[in-house]
């Protein structure tokens, strides 16, 4: 089977764009300014589109694809993915969720190289001393997401 392409548009934060193996995912990018759309329309992508546009979503029951990982990325998968809307925890706790309460770093490092943002949702997971980071794309789009979810930054 080969991956599908798709991208959505969501208004005030730009295109996004989902590879997919049939109705699992592989891969996501936020939604960035000054990218045009590309690939077909999926119901996913269209999911995400309404999830930028304010409307909730868990994904909880979008597959996703994980070989290659560790014991721990997958407890650290399956312990975010039980974060729920409005609701954040320090990487510290997200380490303790999954079974390793001094892996803090770890679990960054995890987040960092997350595939699957919103679906494996680590803009939930902050700094103990505050938002912390979110990448290439910044604290400011980590803190439009956490609003966009109710949480107040």
């Amino acid at each position: 089977m080969s991956a599908t392409h798709a991208s959505y548009e969501a208004p005030g934060w730009g295109v996004g764009e989902v590879w997919l193996e049939g109705d699992c995912l592989l891969h996501h990018e936020l939604p960035r300014p000054a990218v045009e759309p590309r690939g077909r329309n999926h119901a996913l992508a269209e999911r995400f589109a309404r999830y930028f546009s304010g409307e909730p979503d868990d994904f909880l029951d979008v597959s996703i694809e994980l070989d290659g990982a560790t014991e721990f990325e997958r407890e650290l998968t399956e312990a975010l993915r039980r974060i729920g809307r409005g609701e954040t925890v320090t990487y510290g706790e997200l380490a303790a969720l999954a079974g390793r309460p001094n892996a803090q770093r770890a679990a960054g490092s995890f987040c960092a190289r997350n595939r699957f943002a919103i679906v494996v949702p680590c803009h939930r997971v902050v700094a103990a001393d505050g938002l912390g980071s979110y990448g290439s794309l910044g604290v400011d789009y980590k803190r439009r997401l956490l609003e966009l979810e109710g949480v107040a930054v």
